[in-house]
């Protein structure tokens, strides 16, 4: 039966054999690539035959497709490669052992497709999961993980491989019930300088309840990773595949709630983005992106607001990216880690203002230069939006911001080589809008506030009665 959890298990080994000694518990591990190293740990921590009904690695392709079948995309290192393995041996479980096991026996398979690299390569990655029943007899309940191997080399990375996936079987029996435990749980003898987890994705009736956009904005809270991604749907969607080959263009906002210069800014920042001779429109990926301290409030994520931002983005048709990169080299840095097409990133006046601040570097060895060095290597712009005075009504472009006087030859060399631009065709109605005005207005009820963002955004506001909206 499930354990209470309530004994201090840490140690990989300990945590392997809490499993063997359990009489309920039985099922098989099959790992392609990164050797065998979650089964080793079982038989290693002694009384395996009480726990693993088989082990197995099919690494040959010809194998491997005659007992899963074959990927139409090659891809074998893929979430629907996994998927597979976990249907097809779990399957075999029930079909060979059901009724023939004492009737407590709680069922699990655990499944591992994954690709070790040096670093100099690109690092290892790959799909681990684990499907099983958390009572006898229930239906299963899945968990599938994407990870990031970040040893230098190979040998690490396949006991890293191994740790993890004895910490996701031992998690998924033990604290099911809080999903925040169990992603904590992943992390448990490596810490996150080894393994970076990206994607997390809950199933079954034993996880009906898990929100899966929540437990991966707190794969960034929880240090695992330092940004997910929500496609247009609203599915959580890996970087590396998302990215691959594309153009990226990013705008940063606090989206609280969206508004028509969110739009306009996006809308401008396309058209003149695909007039590079480098673009294409259809190839590029425009996404909005939040950083996570504008997601907190007294050092928690409100939880409903975050899901209202995503809605509300995924609705208009944007992928959201959650991230920590506050400084936009770093942000720039994530992007080329997995293309090497165009990057452009579309800004208000007031963040360049903020990149051109000294002070916005403390601790960075190499200071400003370090950091511009790194935030426009080739194929990287920045388009800056206009604004407007609300004093003197004048408006502020990127030819005649206001910058700290030994800034001003820096910033100049970055414009006239067209690293920045101006950004073209902002709607100058448009400037006068501010989400916090838009926000306050919302808690008094129906108003102008309605004509200055999306309708679609709107409607949605209004039928949830989200950020406080009073409709009395």
């Amino acid at each position: 039966m499930v354990s209470s959890g309530t004994e201090e298990l840490t140690s990989t080994l300990q945590k392997a054999l809490s499993i063997n000694r359990d009489a309920c518990q039985y099922g098989t591990i099959v790992e392609i690539g990164a050797g065998q190293e979650v089964a080793r740990h079982f038989f290693q921590a002694g009384g395996a035959s009480n726990s693993i009904a088989k082990t197995m690695s099919a690494y040959d392709m010809q194998f491997s497709d005659a007992i899963y079948g074959g990927e139409a995309s090659g891809r074998y290192v893929s979430r629907h490669r996994l998927e597979s393995m976990l249907e097809k041996e779990y399957g075999l479980l029930l079909e060979r052992l059901e009724g023939k096991r004492a009737k407590n026996t709680q069922y699990f398979a655990y499944a591992a497709t994954i690709a070790t690299r040096n670093a100099d390569e690109g690092g290892g990655q790959g799909w681990i999961g684990v499907r099983l029943q958390l009572y006898p007899g229930a239906p299963p309940s899945e968990i599938v993980v994407h990870i990031r191997l970040l040893d230098r080399e190979i040998q690490p990375q396949q006991q890293a491989a191994g740790i993890i996936g004895v910490n996701l079987i031992h998690a998924a029996y033990n604290s099911f019930r809080d999903s925040d435990t169990i992603i904590e749980a992943l992390k448990e003898s490596l810490g996150i300088s080894r393994i970076e987890v990206d994607l997390i994705h809950f199933s079954g009736p034993y996880f009906d309840e898990t929100e899966n956009r929540l437990a991966n904005l707190y794969l960034v809270n929880s240090g695992l990773t330092r940004a997910v991604l929500f496609d247009a749907s609203g599915q959580v969607v890996i970087p590396s595949d998302a990215f691959y080959r594309k153009d990226v263009l990013a705008i940063r906002g606090s989206f609280r709630p969206v508004t028509n210069v969110n739009v306009d800014m996006m809308q401008c920042g396309l058209q003149q983005f695909t007039e590079l001779p480098e673009v294409e429109e259809q190839n590029v990926m425009v996404l909005a992106e939040i950083t996570m301290n504008t997601l907190m409030s007294g050092g928690k994520v409100d939880s409903q607001d975050f899901l209202a931002r995503v809605d509300m983005l995924n609705a208009l048709g944007y992928t959201v990216l959650i991230s920590d990169y506050l400084r936009f080299f770093r942000l720039r840095a994530f992007f080329r880690r997995y293309t090497q097409k165009q990057i452009g990133i579309v800004l208000g006046v007031p963040n360049v203002q903020d990149i051109f601040n000294e002070d916005y570097y403390q601790g960075l060895e190499g200071g400003i230069l370090e950091a511009f060095g790194k935030l426009f290597p080739a194929n990287t712009h920045l388009y800056v939006y206009p604004s407007r005075n609300q004093e003197t009504r004048e408006i502020c472009t990127a030819e005649n911001i206001e910058l700290p006087t030994n800034m001003r030859q820096l910033y100049q060399h970055m414009l006239v080589n067209e690293l920045i631009l101006p950004l073209q065709g902002a709607h100058e109605e448009m400037l006068d809008i501010f989400s916090r005005d838009v926000l306050q207005q919302i808690t008094k009820g129906h108003g102008e506030w309605e004509s200055q963002m999306p309708a679609e955004a709107a409607e949605m506001i209004i039928e949830n009665r989200w950020f406080n909206f009073d409709s009395a």
